[in-house]
C-alpha cells in the first residue's frame, strides 16, 4: 500500500468508528476483509487510526469537520504534512482536496478542543490537575510508551535486559518502579518473545507497578487483589512475597487467563468467587484496583475518552465507594485496605479517600500517591488505611 492509500483505509475505518462502531472490531473487520494489507500496512493504518483518535477534537478542527476524511487532513496539518501530498487520488489514494478543504484555517475555540478533552469535562480535569493540565492533556495526544515488569520470581532486572536484548528488543529501566522496564527498540517483538512466554516478564506499565510497591505488603500473610480483572496487580504482588495471593472479581470470567498465567510466571494465585469471599475473610491487605474512568489510560484506550459522560462518571464513582465499603469489611483488625484507579481526575481519587474516611470511623490514613501521564507513565492513583486494632 502507498502511504495515500494508507491513509484512506484509515480515513474509511474511521468514518465507521465515528458512526459507532468499536475501534478494534473495525479494525479487524478491515483486515479480513484486506488480504491485500501486508503486517506493515496494517501496522501503519492501525497507528494512523488510532493517533487520529487521540487527536480526534483538534484534527477535526484543523481539517475542518469531524469526518474521517477532515480529521486525516488535520492529522497532516498537525505533523507540518501538506494533505495535498497525500490526498492525490492516485493508487488509491484519497481524492484531491477540494477548493474548501484547501482553504480552511483551523483555529481552537476553547482549550478543551485544542488539548483533546470533552467540553464537558474540561473544568473537572483543569481542577484536578492544576499547573500540570495542559502538559498531562498534551501527554495524552501522544502515543504511550511499552513497559515491562520483571517477575523476580524467575530473575532481575539486568537478567531481563540481556534476555530481552538477545531475542531483538531493546530496554532500559523506568525510574517509577525496580521492577519496571521501557522498551526502546522492537515492542512489537515482545509477545512473542521467549522471555515473555516463558514468565519472566510481564506487560504491565510502570505506574501500576509502582502501585504494587506503595503497598505495606510485609506481614501481610493474606492479601486479596479484590477488583482482579486480569490479574496484573495480584501477579506483581505474589513476585514481592511469600505466600498466596487471593484473586476476586465480581465478573468471574476475568479472571479466566489467571490459572495459566501464575503458573507461567511461578507465583501462587488463588481465584474466589463471590460466595468464598466471606468464608476465606479477613485478610490482612486488600487491594481495590477499582474500576474507572481510566482517564490515565486514554493515550492506550483514546475511545474511553469520548465515550465517557457526565453520568457514566457518576455511576463509576457511585459504584467506588460501595467497592470500598464493602472491601472494607474484609480486612483483618489492625489490616490494610489500599484504593487504586488508573484514573487522574480528583473525584475518582482524593475526594473518594475524603469521603471513605468520612464515612467510617476507626481508619487511619496511611499513604496517597498520584503518578500522571506526562512524566512517562500511565495516570494512576493510590490511597492507603490502616484498621483500627
Amino acid at each position: 500500500m502507498t502511504p495515500g492509500a494508507r491513509v484512506q483505509a484509515a480515513i474509511e475505518i474511521l468514518d465507521e468508528i465515528l458512526a459507532g462502531q468499536a475501534a478494534e472490531k473495525t479494525l479487524t473487520n478491515w483486515g479480513r476483509r484486506s488480504r491485500f494489507a501486508g503486517s506493515k500496512d496494517r501496522a501503519a493504518v492501525r497507528d494512523h487510526v488510532y493517533q487520529a483518535l487521540r487527536c480526534r477534537r483538534s484534527y477535526a478542527a484543523l481539517g475542518g469537520t469531524e469526518t474521517g476524511r477532515g480529521v486525516m487532513i488535520g492529522a497532516c496539518r498537525d505533523q507540518g504534512i501538506d494533505p495535498a501530498d497525500l490526498f492525490t487520488g492516485q493508487g488509491h489514494a484519497p481524492t484531491p482536496l477540494s477548493e474548501s478543504e484547501q482553504a480552511h484555517v483551523g483555529t481552537f475555540e476553547s482549550d478543551a478542543e485544542k488539548n483533546d478533552i470533552p467540553e464537558w469535562l474540561w473544568p473537572m480535569f483543569a481542577r484536578s490537575l492544576g499547573a500540570q493540565t495542559e502538559d498531562v492533556a498534551q501527554a495524552l495526544r501522544a502515543r504511550a510508551s511499552v513497559h515491562l515488569r520483571v517477575n523476580l520470581l524467575k530473575g532481575d532486572r539486568d537478567a531481563a535486559i540481556s534476555r530481552l536484548q538477545h531475542e531483538g528488543i531493546s530496554t532500559e529501566p523506568h525510574e517509577a518502579s525496580p521492577t519496571a522496564l521501557v522498551v526502546t527498540e522492537g515492542a512489537r517483538r515482545v509477545k512473542n518473545a521467549e522471555s515473555y512466554l516463558s514468565g519472566f516478564v510481564e506487560l504491565q506499565d510502570a505506574a501500576s507497578q509502582a502501585v504494587v510497591n506503595a503497598l505495606p505488603l510485609q506481614n501481610t500473610p493474606r492479601v486479596l487483589d479484590y477488583c482482579s480483572g486480569g490479574g496484573g496487580k495480584a501477579l506483581a504482588i505474589a513476585a514481592l512475597r511469600d505466600g498466596t495471593v487471593y484473586a476476586h472479581d465480581a465478573d468471574p470470567r476475568r479472571m479466566r487467563d489467571i490459572p495459566e498465567r501464575a503458573a507461567r510466571a511461578g507465583a501462587d494465585i488463588t481465584c474466589l468467587d463471590t460466595a468464598e469471599l466471606s468464608k476465606s475473610a479477613p485478610f490482612d491487605l486488600v487491594l481495590c484496583d477499582a474500576p474507572c474512568s481510566g482517564s490515565g489510560s486514554w493515550r492506550r484506550d483514546p475511545e474511553g475518552k469520548w465515550r465517557l459522560t457526565q453520568d457514566a462518571l457518576d455511576e463509576i464513582v457511585a459504584l467506588q465507594s460501595k467497592i470500598l465499603d464493602d472491601a472494607a469489611q474484609l480486612v483483618a483488625d489492625g489490616g490494610v485496605l489500599a484504593f487504586a484507579t488508573c484514573s487522574m481526575l480528583d473525584v475518582e481519587n482524593h475526594k473518594q479517600t475524603q469521603d471513605f474516611l468520612a464515612r467510617h470511623t476507626g481508619w487511619e490514613h496511611l499513604s496517597e500517591r498520584a503518578w500522571h501521564v506526562h512524566t512517562g507513565t500511565d495516570g494512576f492513583y493510590v490511597s492507603v488505611f490502616q484498621r483500627a486494632g
